[in-house]
């Protein structure tokens, strides 16, 4: 035996000897006699079992009369919980991302792969439209709504508000009445403090209620956002949709987004925020009626006061909108307003910032005439503006097409689209040939629920390299008697076929 090894083995021999001693002081130490561990097969569950003597309460510490309040308040939330679930569903959705891959060629393709996600929505018709959130809706094939009951129906989508962050659904079911929830008759009358209880599906663990209260007003979290409520009712990934309700059970505001300082998992910390119950019904009201948001235009640009502002007009105040520049032909342009006015008050109200100012433009109906207060040159002015529907707007600010005849006219105002060149990104996807860039409502194309930013890949069959061929083909199409087929992608979704039907020749162009 080598050195090496007779090392080790008495190595061994002095672990084994150490265990040993240590294992019989244990047994001994804990009652064991020597004897016993001889049997060591025998487990302690085969002793004999001493039952224990022991004696529960009866009564609770406190008798009801001494917390009579705060029981009546246990058996109200109770009620509060039970009356508003059947109204909260859950919403699994279904749809195909694609991915783009580029291979050592630099060839670019597509790879498909299906995505899943869920969230929440509250009904507010016994017809069964339930109001969501956008983002949960975004770009999804099926829409399955599960309900209080455990019961799934499919449902349909009635139309998206992409800037609000509201979707309204349908349920697809003949023959059932819904439960649904009002909303707030008005939610600027929220106040901070008020308590309040969210209701929805995170984690997609089902319908679950959280309790809080309003801990601030007037948030915003981006440039297009109006202003939204922060609570500290707990919001999960899955309460995306879900109502807060006050303690009447009305909808004052439909939960949207949380703050979390860790974006890899996101979870609540205390600050979440829901849409107010305003600006979710005045959505709802123009996605019901008219399938699109409307929002109202002035057509400025504008900057906060700052000190450049203040040495470029000699203001010396620093509440209000600045103008920068004025949109021709626009309702600012028809109420004579002008660059470097500055905006001190918006139908009654002091603007305090370019944002503010903003707010303000956006809550104000289309067709509204509003008056301005502004500062010109040392002067004040009031002045009146009457707002227009902003997809209009910038559906006659982009470029007309090269009408050829009192057809092409006729057409290109009945279908209603506006196209344009693809980014050098968005060219490398072979199939795609020019990307739309305005709707006009009440169209063809609007009604085919085509938007801003689709992509359009063949028109009858072929590629279109620029906007000039996409319109000489739809023109010679849709005015030749023939039906016009383009074929349309939404983001990463499939591509559909859309098919606009022939329209009829002028009677100067149709000959004797």
């Amino acid at each position: 035996m080598n050195e090496a090894l007779r090392r080790f083995v008495i190595l061994l021999g002095v672990f084994a000897l150490a265990f040993g001693v240590v294992f019989i002081y244990q047994r001994v130490r804990s009652g064991k006699g020597i004897f016993d561990l001889l049997d060591l097969g025998r487990r302690d569950s085969d002793a004999v079992f001493r039952p224990e003597n022991y004696t529960l309460p009866e009564h609770p510490p406190l008798d009801i009369d001494d917390v009579e309040l705060l029981g009546r308040l246990d058996a109200e939330y109770a009620r509060l919980t039970e009356a508003v679930l059947p109204s909260v569903v859950s919403i699994d959705t279904e749809g195909v991302k694609r991915e783009l891959l580029r291979d050592l060629f630099g060839r670019v393709w597509e790879r498909p792969y299906p995505v899943a996600g869920i969230g929440s929505g509250v009904i507010v018709s016994k017809e069964g439209h339930v109001v969501t959130n956008q983002h949960v809706t975004d770009g999804k094939e099926r829409i399955t709504v599960t309900l209080y009951d455990g019961s799934s129906y499919p449902a349909v989508l009635v139309g998206e508000d992409r800037s609000l962050d509201i979707a309204v659904i349908r349920i697809e079911s003949d023959n059932r009445e819904f439960k649904a929830l009002p909303f707030v008759d008005d939610s600027d009358k929220v106040q901070r403090g008020q308590l309040v209880f969210a209701i929805g599906n995170p984690f997609g663990l089902g319908e679950t209620i959280t309790q809080g209260i309003i801990s601030a007003r007037e948030r915003s979290i981006s440039d297009t956002q109006r202003d939204l409520f922060q609570t500290d009712a707990a919001i999960n990934p899955g309460n995306s949709g879900g109502p807060l309700v006050n303690l009447f059970g009305e909808i004052i505001g439909i939960n949207s987004a949380i703050y979390s300082p860790d974006t890899e998992n996101r979870g609540f910390h205390g600050v979440g925020f829901a849409i107010p119950a305003n600006d979710a019904r005045e959505a709802f009201d123009q996605l019901v009626s008219r399938g699109r948001p409307i929002r109202s235009y002035l057509g400025v640009k504008i900057l906060d006061i700052d000190g450049r502002v203040r040495r470029a007009t000699g203001f010396q105040g620093d509440r209000g909108a600045f103008i920068l520049d004025v949109i021709a032909k626009s309702p600012a342009d028809h109420a004579n307003l002008e660059p470097f006015d500055i905006v001190l008050r918006y139908n009654g109200q002091d603007i305090s910032t370019k944002d503010h100012f903003l707010s303000l433009l956006k809550r104000t109906k289309v067709g509204e005439e509003a008056t301005l207060r502004v500062w010109r040159s040392g002067e004040l002015l009031n002045l009146t503006a009457t707002l227009i529907d902003a997809d209009e707007a910038a559906f006659a600010e982009r470029a007309e097409p090269p009408n050829r005849s009192p057809t092409d006219h006729e057409i290109d105002r009945a279908i209603g689209l506006r196209v344009r060149r693809l980014t050098k990104l968005e060219a490398t996807v072979e199939q795609r040939s020019v990307a739309i860039a305005s709707v006009r409502p009440g169209s063809l194309a609007y009604q085919a629920r085509l938007r801003p930013g689709d992509f359009i890949w063949t028109v009858n069959g072929q590629r279109m390299p620029s906007p000039d061929h996409f319109y000489g083909e739809l023109f010679a199409s849709a005015g030749g008697g023939q039906n016009t087929t383009i074929v349309v992608q939404r983001g990463n979704g499939r591509a559909v076929p859309i098919i606009f039907p022939p329209l009829p020749r002028t009677a100067d162009e149709a000959g004797p």
